[in-house]
């Protein structure tokens, strides 16, 4: 990944903008629990940014360990659907975390899926801080779920 905390490659998302518990498109309530904001989809690709909240800090005051690999789930996840974000959910079969540094203040992740079959994908990515200082990186193999469309008058 590259050594900047917004890369320009990715598209910026269609979603912009949507209510803090969507998700790139998908009702996900803990994105607003975890202040989880998808900035970018696209190109097998995604970025999410999650905002520094108190709650989720260690007792030294830095963003806790759970919550850096709840970031990386939910954006390699992202990175896993990015062909057809609204179209498919996914379920995480593992994930595999390195703690680098530790994190502050907002922390921005970006993933990419390396390959994807019919029902599986497998991602990699990172999480860097604002001032481009590596945090984590992980990776992760997903279950491509299909998303039934609504019920009319749903």
């Amino acid at each position: 990944m590259k050594n900047q905390t917004t890369v320009p490659d990715i598209p910026v998302s269609p979603f912009a903008g949507e209510a803090p518990d969507m998700f790139f498109g998908l009702p996900m309530a803990m994105a607003r629990a975890m202040a989880l904001r998808g900035e970018r989809i696209g190109h097998n690709q995604a970025q999410v940014r999650m905002g520094f909240q108190p709650d989720q800090a260690n007792s030294r005051g830095e963003v806790h360990g759970g919550s850096i690999a709840t970031l990386l789930d939910c954006t390699l996840a992202a990175a896993a659907r990015a062909h057809d974000p609204a179209a498919y959910g996914v379920a995480t079969i593992d994930l595999t975390l390195h703690y680098v540094a530790a994190g502050s203040g907002d922390l921005i992740a970006t993933a990419r899926c390396e390959r994807r079959g019919r029902s599986i994908s497998f991602a990699r990515g990172e999480v860097r801080g604002e001032d481009g200082t590596l945090v984590a990186l992980a990776t992760g193999s997903f279950k491509l779920i299909a998303r039934q469309p609504a019920p009319a008058g749903a």
